[in-house]
């Protein structure tokens, strides 16, 4: 068996029926490439034979009354593919707005828990495609539960199910994490318990310099966009359990002329667009606040940590600047402000998330949340606006299960008070675009997501 991190666990304790903590990524798929042709069978085929080197795909979560610590992952031995690929054609006209409604209604609904907490659908019947171009390509949504991935191991695994020739050698079968039993698990939650407050001994001296040193910084002006002080906006309300998304594709080489010219990151790229797209919105609406928007960017910190987890992330929160009306004072502004908050960031604890958390019984998540609740219906500041995400992907021609794939939407959750979430990712040469929310905050997103162009055009131009 595999014990859950607290932060991994921390995704199922704050999950409910408003909340699904699961992400996806909808692929746009060639499907004439698969050799031999496509069919459903045979897609269902390789996938099966995939799954086979893949043990994450293969786990299902196992807890009882007596374990005092967090569930842990054992193999499903009933496992079947079959249980997790579901089949759907679009109905008519099959455009980007009838694939959006159906990834939205599906990305509404949770993961059953007592099977492995994934699924994919195979979507058919794609007229147009969300880059304009006419059908001859499906969609592939796969849903995983957030508990088992984040940013970094969610993109290892969709590179697991792909390959850089359309028809690669069969995998070697890799062996899963075997079963447990009842009293294994409640001698192990026992063990980690009983020795939990021993930790502390770490913890808390490091959250203490944490603390020390973030006054200091503040002092001098050199922190990172401070939690609890942005605007509140539309989107910034409790959810409900619906679902809609968007898709915009960008092309990197643009990207990298604003980045180049300007002698910023990709990611200050990124910031910029999503500013411009949401300073478009709000404007639009009549409802820019005077004060710059905030977003949290999810920090990987797979490489600086020691710590058992499938999810290893910090955050940092980014002021986007919405305030500054124009484009180039604007990423400017940005890649200032982001520098100075990576600094502060770093010199925050990469194991400090993840240790809290691993202390927080289950109980103080759903607490947590339900104040949280309450507090915006009081119309308390957010703790953020948005979740904004950029995740690298790799710039060779993928082949998903032998169809080539043409862009990859990468969909995170949503939270109360933060009811919108942008994550990007390149590959092959574009920058693809995937936005979430709740329709009853933000009831058409594909302004939003049209702008995404319309603020790069706009950074281009200034580049002349």
């Amino acid at each position: 068996m595999q014990r859950l991190s607290g932060l991994d666990a921390s995704f199922l304790y704050l999950e409910s029926a408003a909340l699904p903590l699961h992400v996806c990524s909808v692929l746009e798929i060639d499907p004439s490439t698969i050799p031999g042709g496509y069919s459903f069978d045979r897609l269902r085929d390789a996938l099966a034979l995939r799954i086979k080197a893949m043990p994450e795909f293969r786990e299902k979560l196992a807890d009882n009354r007596l374990n005092l610590d967090h569930p842990v992952r054992v193999e499903d031995k009933d496992f079947d593919v079959d249980r997790h690929l579901h089949r759907i054609g679009l109905p008519a006209p099959g455009g980007r707005a009838e694939l959006a409604e159906i990834c939205g209604h599906i990305a509404s609904l949770t993961l059953d828990r007592s099977r492995p907490l994934w699924e994919m659908w195979i979507i058919e019947n794609l007229a147009n495609t969300t880059d304009g171009n006419e059908g001859g390509r499906l969609a592939v949504l796969t849903k995983v539960h957030h508990s088992g991935v984040d940013g970094v191991t969610g993109a290892n695994l969709m590179s697991q199910l792909c390959a850089t020739e359309p028809d690669p050698p069969a995998p070697e079968p890799v062996a899963g994490v075997g079963q447990a039993s009842d009293l294994e698990i409640a001698i192990g939650g026992a063990i980690r318990f009983a020795t939990r407050p021993l930790k502390l001994v770490n913890v808390v001296p490091m959250t203490v310099n944490t603390v020390l040193d973030t006054v200091k910084r503040a002092r001098n002006g050199l922190t990172m966009a401070a939690p609890f002080n942005a605007p509140k906006t539309r989107f910034n309300a409790n959810v409900t359990g619906r679902r809609n998304v968007a898709f915009a594709q960008l092309d990197l080489e643009d990207i990298k002329l604003v980045k180049n010219h300007f002698g910023v990151k990709v990611n200050d790229v990124v910031m910029a667009l999503v500013s411009g797209v949401l300073r478009r919105f709000l404007l639009d609406s009549g409802e820019l606040p005077d004060s710059s928007l905030v977003a949290m960017v999810p920090v990987s910190v797979h490489d600086k940590s020691d710590r058992p987890g499938r999810n290893q992330v910090s955050g940092m929160f980014a002021s986007l600047e919405t305030n500054v009306d124009d484009p180039v004072q604007r990423i400017k502004a940005i890649a200032e402000a982001n520098s100075l908050a990576k600094e502060h960031s770093s010199a925050i604890g990469a194991t400090l998330l993840q240790d809290w958390t691993q202390f927080a019984a289950p109980a103080v998540f759903g607490i947590a949340m339900r104040v949280y609740a309450r507090s915006n219906l009081s119309g308390a500041r957010p703790v953020h606006n948005l979740v904004v995400s950029n995740v690298p992907g790799p710039q060779v021609p993928l082949y998903f299960l032998g169809a080539e794939v043409k862009a990859m939407y990468p969909l995170g959750p949503i939270f109360h008070g933060s009811g919108l979430n942008i994550t990007v990712m390149s590959l092959n040469g574009g920058l693809d675009v995937g936005l979430i929310s709740c329709p009853d905050l933000l009831p058409d997103l594909w302004d939003m997501a049209d702008d995404f162009q319309v603020a790069l055009d706009e950074l281009v131009a200034a580049t002349k």
